[in-house]
């Protein structure tokens, strides 16, 4: 009995990551073009506007933050700003700068595969060029969806495919999102 337990636990854990699954993971995933050139630099917490320190404190009460690099493409200006929360979990918020306004864009966290929705596994896997991620980010849009950014192996500069949720329904995006 109990090797039949253990032989069914096996074929569940090998399930999750079916040959199919290991051999798109060999796949160069091309479902994205490049994103926009953008310049990057950092930036010390001490020298963020008062006005973005308060919106951050705002957004994540208590949240320390650790690093900031400001980004400018495409006529847009965001700052990544990426710390912890009070129980010491890691957040980055991307907040966009339109003059003297700052507004939060995305909430964003590194998650597993296995933590993402059913549906957003089964979109990810059914796709031309499925590959298994190195790196995920949830990035939480202000209007309610959900992106997911998965990065494949040895290509960390940018996400290889992104799949959104929005009203419950998961589908893989074939442009770049903006934020």
């Amino acid at each position: 009995m109990k090797h039949a337990l253990f032989a069914i636990a096996a074929a569940a854990v090998l399930g999750a990551c079916s040959p199919a699954q290991e051999d798109k993971a060999d796949t160069a995933p091309t479902a994205l073009p490049p994103g926009p050139e953008t310049q990057i630099s950092d930036v010390s917490p001490a020298d963020l506007p008062p006005a973005l320190t308060a919106l951050i404190q705002q957004t994540v009460p208590g949240m320390t933050v650790a690093e900031v690099e400001r980004k400018e493409r495409e006529g847009r200006v965001y700052y990544d700003v990426e710390g912890a929360r009070p129980d010491g979990s890691e957040v980055e918020l991307d907040i966009q700068q339109t003059g003297d306004r700052f507004e939060v864009v995305e909430i964003q966290r590194d998650v597993a595969f296995a933590d993402m929705p059913q549906a957003v596994q089964t979109t990810a896997r059914a796709a031309t060029g499925a590959f298994a991620p190195e790196r995920i980010i949830e990035s939480r849009q202000m209007d309610g969806s959900v992106i997911y950014e998965l990065f494949a192996v040895g290509q960390p500069a940018e996400p290889a495919m992104e799949v959104r949720v929005r009203d419950g329904k998961a589908e893989v995006l074939t442009e770049r999102w903006p934020h």
